[in-house]
This record gives structure tokens, sequence and C-alpha cells, in this order.
């Protein structure tokens, strides 16, 4: 059983006011979990692992978490020294400049895109480390900087999509997903993604987006950390050499992530998407790979998901390079497991006993947290619902909690009206809490990125709480037992009492 874990007492409140649950980072962490996860230690060697534990020399330090802006990437761009070539590829819808960085002057050209959704900005991270690691010198990696100048020709499009960065959101500022546009062209991103691809004629693409953190890897209590597609460029979803070139590639950063994150890859099914860049790319001939950043437990920030791709493109690219992407089976690629969508949720109560009209249910509850962005979009907190209910046995929490025995109890509302949130914080909320007070109203409200990690519920005066469970409701709970209240879930987070 693993829970979001909070001792609260009744002698230290203010610790209690003060602190939320562990199991996600918060808006402003930055850490990523590298230290905690780490490849067996038979791979010591090998380029990958050269790559990943050298990896902090070349990250980006200004950038720390996923919503930065065009104005946060665009001078690291400019500043870049004389072995990349950057130019602007024209304007977004709000006429912010869309640039390529190239180096390189081999004679396979390969383009990578990210960021085409607005808020999919994982790789564009690791794009920036990348940047820095062609930059340096004399630290082991010189040899292989070299093979990728003479070998290649890399045209990166870090920002596709400036203006949905902007409002963090997945769409352009016409309201247009890019990867629906590859046909129509009708929005400047699509227009400029495209001749960037005719003018380079790009052997291989690399389509980097974001996936959302509830995926499963196959029928697996695993995320979907990372997916991989080798895109089909016709409804009968015939496998050319292209198409199957891009299938061993995925074979190959397959078997590399598996050394640090063990059963949690996934693979999208692969029908026919007329209207998408990927498989127009793979239609057009560049060998098309598709690599969506999904969830990792601890990782909200997704700074470990960023270090993993600096070192899968940068051992990608060597494969192509080298041609050792032409050893790999096939075959291999059909054994990844599939996306299972709507299997994971933030946090399950397991057999929980709920009471409906004088009956007692034995009920698995789940629950999801939403991002709410404020501060210019440029920081969140988190909203939470019930994502469902009934027997979840076949889905996942990246939390569960066995509830074998535990009664649910809807919070009840302290009666005394608080002039503001100073006021709450003078209350004994640990004695409170195992009174059964969760909700409290105040005169003042405070935003809730101030509260929304702590065990209360604030409302307005005279508001009635929601506090029944449905679907899509977020109520505030007790789990008793034994004639006491031991948990309490409040905005989907679970506290221990």
């Amino acid at each position: 059983m693993k829970l979001f874990h909070l001792v609260v007492t009744v002698l230290l409140v203010f610790v209690l006011l003060s602190c939320g649950p562990t199991a996600e980072p918060k808006a402003t962490d930055t850490e990523p979990v590298s230290d905690t996860i780490k490849p067996p230690a038979n791979l010591l060697s090998g380029l990958h692992q050269r790559l990943y534990e050298a990896y902090d020399t070349f990250k980006e330090a200004s950038i720390t978490d996923r919503r930065f802006k065009h104005a946060d990437v665009e001078p690291l761009l400019l500043a870049l020294d004389t072995l990349f070539q950057v130019q602007s590829l024209g304007e977004s819808v709000e006429g912010r400049p869309i640039y390529e960085v190239q180096i390189g002057s081999g004679e396979t050209p390969v383009l990578l895109w990210s960021q085409m959704h607005g808020d999919e900005p994982t790789a564009t991270m690791a794009l920036l480390d990348i940047f820095n690691f062609f930059q340096a010198s004399g630290d082991g990696f010189d040899e292989l900087r070299e093979l990728l100048r003479t070998e290649l020709s890399l045209h990166f499009i870090p920002l596709l999509n400036p203006d949905g960065a902007e409002v963090y959101e997945r769409r352009n500022a016409l309201g247009v997903d890019l990867n629906r546009d590859a046909l129509r062209l009708q929005s400047p991103e699509s227009r400029i993604l495209k001749a960037a691809r005719e003018r380079t004629q790009a052997v291989w693409g690399f389509n980097l987006h974001d996936q959302n953190r509830y995926y499963a890897a196959g029928k697996h209590p695993n995320t979907a950390s990372v997916s991989f597609l080798a895109p089909a460029y016709n409804e009968a979803k015939d496998v050319d050499e292209g198409r199957g070139d891009a299938m061993q590639l995925i074979v190959l950063m397959n078997e590399m992530l598996q050394q640090y994150i063990p059963g949690k890859v996934g693979r999208y099914d692969d029908t026919f998407e007329p209207r998408a860049f990927g498989d127009n790319m793979q239609k057009w001939g560049t060998n098309t790979i598709l690599i969506e950043s999904g969830g990792l437990a601890g990782d909200r920030e997704k700074q470990y998901l960023r270090k993993l791709h600096f070192v899968m493109i940068l051992t990608a690219l060597e494969a192509i390079a080298s041609g050792a992407y032409e050893e790999a089976p096939q075959t291999a690629y059909e054994t990844i497991p599939y996306n299972a969508s709507a299997d994971y949720h933030d946090l399950i109560l397991r057999e929980v006993e709920r009471e409906y009209e004088g009956k007692v249910y034995i009920t698995d509850i789940a629950f999801r947290l939403n991002e709410v962005s404020f501060n210019d979009n440029k920081s969140f907190y988190l909203r939470a619902h019930i994502s469902d209910i009934g027997d979840l046995s076949t889905q996942y929490g990246y939390d569960e909690f066995d509830g074998e025995g535990y009664r649910l109890v809807s919070g009840r509302t302290y009666e005394q009206v608080l002039a503001d949130y100073e006021a709450l914080q003078q209350l004994d909320l640990g004695h409170l809490l195992r009174q059964g007070y969760t909700t409290f109203q105040l005169k003042q409200r405070p935003s809730r990125s101030l509260y929304y990690t702590k065990p209360v519920e604030v409302v307005s005066p005279g508001t009635q709480p929601a506090n029944k469970v449905r679907l899509f409701g977020n109520p505030s709970l007790l789990l008793e037992k034994n004639g006491t209240y031991q948990y309490a879930v409040i905005n989907g987070q679970l506290y221990e009492l």
C-alpha cells in the first residue's frame, strides 16, 4: 500500500499547515528524481550510460520547469555559438519568431520538431540541453560530436507553437491543433513545418510530444512514461523500408529506456490519421518517430524524463550516424505494449465502505488532479475530481490506499466563520480533523494556490460544501475505523491523522 503520507498532530499545527502530501513535487519544485532511479550495475559502460552520468554538465540551468515561454527560449537560441546556424523560419499567428537550429554537414538530414502543442514541453527542454552538449568539448564526447556533425545534418525546431506555449495550451492562437493541419496547412506554424521538411528533404524525423500522465504501459501497473509510434503512411498500415527503419530505431530506444524506467514504455496504435503530420511525414518519405513523454511518479515537472530524452535522442542520432539501428530486430517493435488509456489515476481508495440511503456498499473510488493555471500561466495549482467509482481492480493509481474495513464519511463544516486565512492557521487543525471537520468558512478567501496542498477545504460563509461522493465531484472525506477518523481525503490527496 502506497500513501500520500503526512502526519497530522495537535502539537505541530503550524507544520501541518505549511506542508502537503509528498508523493508529487509542488508546482515550484524542480528537483528531478534521477538520484532515486539507477540503471543496473552491469550497464555502467556504453554511450547511454556515460551520457546519463554526465547529463548535469549539459542541463540548461535557466529552464527549471515546464511553463517556460518563447521569451525564455529565444535568447538561448540567439546566443548559440558559431557551430550552429540559427534562423527564423517565419512567425506564429501572434507574430513570434519560430526558429530553426542547424548543425552538421552530413549527407543524412534529420528534422526534429518539438512543442507543436504548446503544453507539451519536455522535449524542448531536452533539445536545449543537447545544444549545450554540442557546444562543450574535451569531456570524452568529442568523437560522438564529430560523428554526428560529419554524418548528419541536424535541423531542430525547438518551439513550433510559441503562442500555445505562452498560455500553456495545446492549440495555437487560432484554436487549431497543428497536428491535424498537415493537409490544409491553414496555420503559419504548419506551413513552416511542411516547408522545413521540403527544404531539408529529411530522411529522419522526430515528432516530439507529451501525453497525459494517465496512460498505462499495457495492462500492467506501470505508467507509460515514454511512448513511441512509427506512424502508418496509409490505411493498410503497410511497412515499407522507411517505416521499417523507424521501427528498428524505436527498438533500440526502447532497449535503452528499459534500463532506467523498466516496464514504463508504451506504443501507440498505428491507425492512419490522414491529417496528422507524423503520418504524412512518413508518407512524404521521412522515416518518422513519434515520441511522447508521459507520467512518472515523483516527476510532475518532468525533469527526469527530460534527462532521459537527452540521453535517448543523442543515442538515437548515434545509431543513425553509425548505422547501428540496422541490427535491431524489427519484430521487437510489436512486443512494446500498447498505451492503455484511462487506466491510471492519482489516487485510488480500494474497497472502502460507503453508505448510501441506509445501505452499505463496498466500492473503489479514484481521483485525478487537474492543473489550474494562474500567475499569467506561469504557475499552477492542483484541483481534484473523482475520476471513477466502482470495481477498479483493472486500473491503477500513482498512490493507492487499502480501504478494507474503513468507512467513508463526508466531512463536516466548522460552524465558526473565520475572518481570513491567518485566522484559520491559528486553529488546532489536527484536533478538528479528528472531530470530522474538513471545511472552513472564511470571509476573505485566499487563492487556492495558497492552500491546495493543505488538509482543508475553504468556502465562503453559508456555502454548503459538495461533500457527497459523485463522479467528477471533489468531496472532502474522512476514513473511519474502530470509531475514530484515521485518514482524510481532501482535494484528492490522502492525509494520515
